[in-house]
């Protein structure tokens, strides 16, 4: 058995050395290590004061009560809301937390939730500083500027007065970004060194064993707390080699407080999920959000003005329909307002103006098709069959749209895929991406990159929107893409009505939105008013027509698209289109995260 503990010591031993590449800790504050003017000298179990005599006195000019409460309003003026209360002074404590009602000197960290004492724990373990070596090592230091304090703890001994093992890590306070109200703020814990996890007082020897740290939130109201699963474990020194943010460094855990609670921290957030009944149709749709450290679904879509655009967007369980929904001269057609025809006018070969103002295909005249379908070449089919749309847009009832145009979402909120959903800054992206200041996440490599119109960003690299394979076309039948559009074709429509899968370009960048409806679809079919047959809840790129990040209102830009047809289709003439600029911001996707 002694053996056998002896092995175990030096398995953990070996594992408890430092990840190579772990995050380095913030510095540059000053004071004798970089990492603020305000330290502790050398103790066990004591907290910051300047009063001369107090456990971890330093003689600094931080304005400190006598039981040494540091005064945090320079840092943020309307204190922090921390699960429902507002708190303008901290106590900074040697044990790798602070703590908001009363000092802590407490060394065995005690199982959330703890009663009247709310903390910030990225360490909660025996810190014993008195090992030697201050500052250069055994130094907890603070520093308080406008919207941030920063509290490190470097190259830290356990109890008692050990100094073989060091840990070095740091926690960091920061007023939230654009996604904030009145106490919001965001938490981040910097683990660079992680080699023991308990003192000799908690159990342990040589640094483990025993009742190793605890690393969390705790509301002092024994209700709600995070705690990360590791804590309390031999596992916690995984914090190093880990981390929360998606495509982070090892050893970087960012948290977001909103609304006084933990909001953001989790893994599987951002990803879409469905509401239960009876939610339906667009109000249905949802997002996962932190919840504690896991996941819940939360509504994204509210019951909105009824629109022509393919969705239902009153949430009644069917697509909004009707000429009503278009300007004058325009009819409802497959979730875009389309010029009406004129019988004496005509539409292409193999396609006759309905009395309903739209050309559809002869062969689907006498067609009638279940809710849900539309008539190809007398068949009826589903709404996006054979269909394969641009970069950036979607089919929905047979037509490719850009599924943001006309979308108007609340203040911090973006579009994505006709879905509001919490901007960037308010949800972290996911690998690979970072948060733009309008809201939405860009791919690493395409971060400061524009493309001409027509074309995206992907993997650094302007590509054609309009880009396929050899045997598929894009757009519906009796339409081409231009410039990442389907336009009206000016050739002969192809018999077989339909396109084959597998041509649409990788998932890259987001093209602006135009804010205006498609051109005249000249390839429509008899349909029996078809459901969205490819919007739905599948996160990718928007338009300029939704809202970004604290900009309610904003639309796409004003250009209009018309569509001229000249005394019915004659041999020789086609339909001429003026197509207007488009300004694309490249790049964007947003994968929730």
């Amino acid at each position: 058995m002694r053996l056998a503990a002896r092995l175990a010591i030096l398995l953990v031993m070996v594992l408890a050395a430092p990840r190579a590449g772990a995050i380095p800790l913030l510095t540059g504050f000053g004071g004798p290590a970089g990492y603020g003017v305000n330290c502790l000298v050398p103790n066990d179990d004591g907290w910051y004061t300047n009063v001369r005599g107090g456990p971890g006195f330093r003689d600094t000019m931080v304005p400190s009560d006598a039981m040494g409460a540091v005064d945090i309003l320079p840092a943020f003026p309307m204190g922090l809301n921390f699960f429902g209360m507002t708190h303008r002074a901290a106590y900074f404590n040697n044990n790798g937390n602070i703590t908001f009602r009363g000092p802590l000197g407490q060394f065995t960290p005690t199982p959330f939730p703890v009663a009247m004492q709310p903390m910030i724990a990225p360490w909660w373990g025996d810190v014993d500083t008195r090992g030697g070596g201050f500052p250069s090592r055994n130094a907890v230091c603070f520093h308080i500027e406008s919207n941030r304090i920063i509290m490190t703890w470097h190259n830290v001994g356990y109890f008692a007065s050990h100094d073989d093992r060091q840990n070095d890590f740091q926690l960091v306070l920061s007023t939230s970004s654009t996604c904030t109200t009145t106490g919001d703020f965001d938490v981040e814990f910097r683990y660079n060194r992680c080699e023991w996890t308990t003192g000799d007082a908690s159990g342990g020897s040589g640094g483990f064993g025993g009742t190793p740290a605890q690393v969390g939130f705790d509301a002092g109201n024994r209700t709600d707390f995070v705690s990360l699963p590791m804590s309390r474990t031999m596992a916690i020194l995984d914090v190093c080699r880990m981390s929360n943010v998606p495509g982070g460094a090892p050893g970087l855990w960012r948290f977001q407080i909103r609304g006084g609670g933990v909001a953001g921290g989790c893994m599987g957030a951002g990803m879409p999920c469905t509401m239960p009944a009876p939610l339906q149709g667009v109000c249905a749709q949802g997002v996962t959000q932190c919840f504690g450290m896991g996941v819940r679904c939360v509504q994204v879509n509210f019951p909105r003005t009824r629109r022509c655009n393919g969705f239902d967007n009153d949430c009644d369980g069917m697509v909004d329909e009707g000429n009503e929904l278009c300007p004058e001269r325009q009819v409802c057609d497959r979730g875009a307002c389309v010029d009406r025809c004129e019988p004496e006018l005509g539409c292409l070969p193999g396609r006759t103006c309905t009395m309903r103002g739209t050309c559809i295909e002869t062969a689907c005249l006498d067609v009638m098709c279940p809710v849900g379908q539309r008539c190809v070449g007398g068949t009826c089919v589903e709404p996006c069959s054979g269909v394969v749309c641009p970069h950036g847009q979607l089919c929905r009832a047979g037509r490719c749209v850009e599924p943001c145009a006309g979308v108007m979402c609340n203040p911090r909120e973006v579009c994505v895929n006709g879905l509001c959903v919490p901007a960037c800054q308010c949800r972290p992206c996911t690998m690979g991406l970072q948060c733009q200041p309008d809201g939405y996440c860009v791919q690493d490599d395409c971060v400061g990159v524009t493309c001409p119109t027509g074309a995206y960003c992907d993997r650094g690299m302007c590509r054609d929107a309009c880009e396929t394979g050899p045997d598929t076309r894009l757009c519906p039948s009796g339409e081409r893409c231009e410039e990442g559009q389907c336009v009206a074709s000016r050739e002969m429509p192809r018999p077989d009505g339909g396109v084959g899968d597998g041509g649409r370009p990788g998932d890259g960048g987001r093209p602006a939105d135009t804010g205006v409806p498609p051109r005249q679809d000249s390839g429509t079919a008899a349909d029996g008013g078809a459901a969205d047959g490819g919007g739905g809840g599948t996160f990718g790129p928007r338009g300029r027509g939704g809202c970004v990040c604290d900009a309610p209102g904003a639309t796409g830009s004003a250009g209009t698209r018309a569509l001229a047809t000249l005394g019915g289709v004659l041999l020789g003439l086609g339909l001429v289109g003026r197509r207007r600029a488009r300004s694309a911001k490249n790049g964007a996707t947003f994968r929730a995260p």
